[in-house]
C-alpha cells in the first residue's frame, strides 16, 4: 500500500506524503531484508529503490531519476519489474532531450522483454514524443521501434 500511496502522493505532487511513504516502505523492506515475491508483490529494498526513481519523475526531480536509476539492479526481480524500471529509467534522461540514451535503456528492456516494452503505456509515449522531437525523418532505429510499439512514424 505504501509504495502505490507514494505514486499517488508523487503525482499529486505532496512531498511530505512520499517521503512518509517511502519511508515505511524502507522500514518494511529492512525487517523483510531481501527481495522477495511473495503473491506477485516483488516487494523488498530494491523496489523501494524503483519506486524512489518513479517518484522522482513524478514529481519532475529528474536528477534524482537520472542519478538512482541506473544504479539499481534489477535482475533479482521479475522481468515486468525490470523492464518497468528500464522505462522510468528513460523517462529520466528523455525529459532533458538525451533520446539516444534513453533509447538504449529501453531497447535493452526490449531484448529482455519484448511484450512488456511493445505494449506499455510508458513506451508509447516515450516514441511519441521522440518522433515529434525529432526533425527531418526518424533514425531507423526510432522508426523501427516506433512501428513495433505500434506508434505512426
Amino acid at each position: 500500500m505504501f509504495l502505490a500511496g507514494s505514486v499517488a502522493a508523487a503525482r499529486d505532487e505532496d512531498r511530505a506524503t512520499v517521503r512518509s511513504f517511502l519511508s515505511e516502505g524502507d522500514e518494511a523492506a529492512r525487517r523483510l531484508g531481501h527481495d522477495a515475491n511473495h503473491l506477485w508483490t516483488a516487494f523488498g529494498p530494491t523496489n523501494v529503490a524503483i519506486h524512489r526513481v518513479t517518484t522522482a519523475m513524478d514529481l519532475d526531480d529528474v536528477q534524482v531519476a537520472i542519478d538512482l536509476g541506473p544504479r539499481i539492479d534489477t535482475t533479482g526481480l521479475p522481468v515486468e519489474r525490470q523492464a518497468r524500471h528500464a522505462l522510468e529509467t528513460a523517462r529520466a534522461p528523455s525529459a532533458w532531450n538525451r533520446t539516444d540514451e534513453a533509447m538504449a535503456v529501453v531497447l535493452a528492456a526490449e531484448q529482455k522483454a519484448p511484450e512488456q516494452i511493445r505494449h506499455h503505456a510508458i513506451s508509447r509515449q516515450l516514441v511519441q514524443n521522440w518522433m515529434r522531437r525529432g526533425r527531418g525523418r526518424p533514425s531507423y532505429q526510432l522508426a523501427s521501434l516506433a512501428q513495433r510499439v505500434h506508434v505512426a512514424a
